[in-house]
C-alpha cells in the first residue's frame, strides 16, 4: 500500500471518527436539555405563583407547574404561598388546588 493510499485511508477513518464524536455531542446536548427541563419542572412543582388580578377577577394562587397560568418566573416559596392564601383578595386555583400542597406539607 502506498503512502498516498495509507493517508487516504487514515483520512477516511478520521472523518468517520469525527462524525461519531459529533453525533455523540448532539446526543449529549439533547440529554442535557432534557435534564434542564426536568430540573425546571421539578423546581416549578415545588413552588407557587400568583396570577395578578385582572378584569374584575380576583388574583389567583397556582402551583408552580399549573398550566392554567403559564408564567414561569416570579415563583414564591411555601411560606409566601401560605400568606397569599390567607389574603381575602387571592383565591386558590380550582384546577391545580395549590392549598393541598400547602396544608399537607
Amino acid at each position: 500500500m502506498s503512502d498516498l493510499d495509507k493517508n487516504r485511508a487514515l483520512a477516511e477513518w478520521l472523518e468517520w471518527q469525527l462524525r461519531q464524536v459529533k453525533n455523540r455531542i448532539r446526543e449529549l446536548e439533547v440529554k442535557e436539555q432534557q435534564e434542564q427541563r426536568a430540573r425546571e419542572r421539578a423546581r416549578a412543582e415545588m413552588s407557587w405563583k400568583i396570577q395578578p388580578q385582572r378584569g374584575g377577577m380576583a388574583a389567583m394562587l397556582h402551583r408552580g407547574g399549573c398550566t392554567t397560568y403559564s408564567e414561569q418566573f416570579g415563583f414564591i416559596n411555601r411560606e409566601e404561598a401560605l400568606i397569599a392564601l390567607g389574603e381575602p383578595d387571592i383565591e386558590a386555583c380550582p384546577i391545580c388546588t395549590p392549598e393541598t400542597g400547602l396544608t399537607n406539607g
